[in-house]
């Protein structure tokens, strides 16, 4: 892919989108499609904060013109043209990535790798906003992988060992100020979680400001004891066969990363609404 144009000085306005351009340079050819994402979230979050001093405004044009080259090189690319097809791209990408940095941390595999990886999925969280509001477990997702990577960083800083899994979360912790949480690179391609790493059974869901957090290695979701076999009485809105075609494509998406248990949720959730009309 080629190189983008480089954008002028980051104004010191725009200080709380300075991880999300870094972590897009660092997709540019890993996955362009997550970089674009984050480009865009930058783009947005940007307009909103300040688009008229003539710094901001130079900036924003230069964030434009990489946009635009980006979408010109994806050309056809099915996760740029189709919002649901990039949300499920984006949302699968994050989730590989937490669950990737939480079985290092439960398996007590301390690394700088991990605390990017944490860091990172709650960026690329953030960028998910670009196309509507979170759900309530990438919400919770997104506030523990941050508390989580100022947490072992700090304890790493300090000479400290880290407590592996969810021990208790802060609200007022602040990592978007941490330049070092986020500072390693990460492997081109994340390990693919261990099944061997630890045993998902002996590890109890743990609370934490009324939070829960699994454990990474989540078990495909139990198969619903009763199907109905018609779902001739069930009146669908529009709405409901777009949300059962989002699942779909989650699903699909999720198999592209060989993560079967996402598929199957995502699957059972489409059934479930198709045949009895409620989530």
């Amino acid at each position: 892919m080629a190189a983008l144009a480089q954008l002028p000085p980051l104004p010191p306005q725009f200080k709380s989108i300075q991880h999300h351009l870094r972590t897009a340079q660092e997709h540019d050819k890993r996955d362009p499609v997550v970089a674009y994402y984050c480009r865009l979230y930058a783009m947005q979050t940007g307009m909103k904060i300040d688009s008229k001093t003539p710094e901001c405004r130079k900036f924003l044009s230069k964030l434009m013109d990489q946009l635009e080259a980006l979408k010109k090189q994806l050309g056809d690319n099915e996760a740029i043209t189709q919002e649901i097809v990039g949300s499920a791209h984006l949302e699968n990408y994050a989730l590989k990535m937490f669950l990737y940095a939480d079985n290092e941390d439960r398996a007590g595999r301390l690394n700088k790798n991990m605390i990017k990886s944490f860091y990172t999925a709650s960026l690329l969280i953030d960028v998910i906003t670009v196309f509507g509001e979170l759900t309530d477990e990438n919400v919770k997702h997104r506030k523990y992988a941050r508390w989580k990577a100022t947490y072992i960083h700090n304890c790493l800083k300090n000479g400290e060992t880290p407590q592996a899994g969810p021990v208790g979360i802060e609200e007022d912790n602040d990592v978007e100020e941490n330049e070092d949480a986020g500072a390693t690179p990460l492997p081109t391609q994340p390990p693919r979680p261990s099944s061997s790493a630890y045993d998902p059974g002996s590890v109890p869901s743990s609370s934490f400001t009324g939070i829960q957090i699994p454990p990474g290695a989540h078990a495909p979701a139990n198969t619903p004891a009763e199907v109905p076999s018609s779902a001739a009485d069930v009146r669908l809105t529009p709405e409901d066969f777009a949300r059962a075609q989002k699942y779909c494509k989650y699903a699909g998406s999720a198999l592209q990363y060989e993560d079967v248990s996402t598929a199957v949720q995502n699957l059972q959730k489409a059934l479930k609404l198709l045949t009895t009309g409620r989530e």
